[in-house]
């Protein structure tokens, strides 16, 4: 360490200079120094390394053995310095293979994966996913120690100076029931609302709170037949009972493709909020995590700009 300590690094673009053109006068125009400043570096390389290594003669200067040995591992240290150090890193989709990792919940994962991993397919075929989730304490810890690329979704919990946040849309929440409901008919008033059974949803996705939320500020009280940490028995819920739930405009009409469950207003102004993208400062300038941003961006967002 104490010889590295010592060592000039500029030496070894001396040395090139001097291994290529084999001229005092030419190599010193190149790095951009005096010849007697070319004569002073060439001479602290041969006290540091104990060896003439370049010797003037009639065509200019002649390289030592100890030169020749040593020329391509100057090169090649120098190409390592340029090529990863000096270049701009860039990320080729089409090449890339790299794994991404999302923090979404689960009902995140249901309404953004599908067309952002149609996309990762066409675009970038060698790159992989993998979604996580928890609590916004866990998930804050991850993006700051570079683990998660990004968190989609409501993550209210996530700010400070060095998280980045991009909206991508802004919606609200319907109500959902099976199709042939007795009570509902295709519109739900407050009055059906306060008297039919409520399935409720209590998941790591924070929008629900917005839900519980509104409705204690506002007194508005509902039988609470079932609850439930979990999205996914939901539709198969509603369409087999006479059961109505509240969520996430995007989860409804999902749960209508895939359920016999109808789509319905909520008879409540309940607040809309937005759906984000989150990422830490870490990873502010990385070229795949931009290039993702943009992806995620173009695909779910309603304006531009970070």
């Amino acid at each position: 360490m104490n010889e590295m300590d010592n060592f000039d690094m500029n030496l070894l673009r001396v040395f090139d200079a001097l291994w290529r053109h084999g001229h005092l006068g030419r190599a010193a125009e190149e790095i951009g120094v005096s010849q007697p400043a070319m004569s002073h570096a060439l001479q602290r390389m041969r006290d540091q390394l104990g060896d003439p290594l370049f010797l003037k003669v009639r065509t200019g200067m002649q390289p030592s053995p100890r030169a020749v040995a040593l020329a391509p591992v100057v090169q090649g240290v120098l190409s390592q310095v340029r090529e990863h150090l000096l270049t701009a890193p860039r990320f080729e989709p089409a090449q890339a293979r790299r794994t991404f990792t999302l923090a979404l919940s689960d009902v995140g994962e249901a309404a953004f994966l599908p067309r952002l991993l149609a996309r990762l397919m066409q675009e970038a075929p060698h790159v992989d996913v993998r979604t996580v989730s928890g609590r916004h304490t866990d998930i804050m810890d991850q993006l700051e120690r570079g683990r998660i690329d990004l968190a989609i979704g409501y993550y209210p919990d996530l700010g400070g100076s060095d998280v980045f946040q991009q909206r991508l849309f802004r919606h609200g929440f319907v109500c959902l029931a099976r199709k042939d409901h007795p009570i509902a008919r295709g519109r739900l008033t407050a009055a059906q609302f306060r008297t039919l059974s409520h399935a409720v949803i209590q998941s790591e996705s924070r929008s629900q709170e917005l839900v519980e939320a509104y409705l204690r500020q506002h007194d508005i009280v509902r039988r609470e037949l079932l609850r439930s940490p979990h999205f996914l028995s939901i539709p198969l819920v509603i369409a087999s009972t006479d059961l109505v739930v509240t969520v996430p405009l995007p989860v409804g009409e999902l749960f209508a493709r895939i359920a016999d469950v109808q789509v319905l207003k909520p008879p409540f102004p309940i607040p809309a909020f937005d759906l984000r993208q989150h990422w830490h400062r870490c990873q502010h300038d990385d070229p795949g995590n931009r290039w993702l941003r943009a992806l995620t961006q173009e695909l779910f967002g309603e304006s531009t700009g970070e």
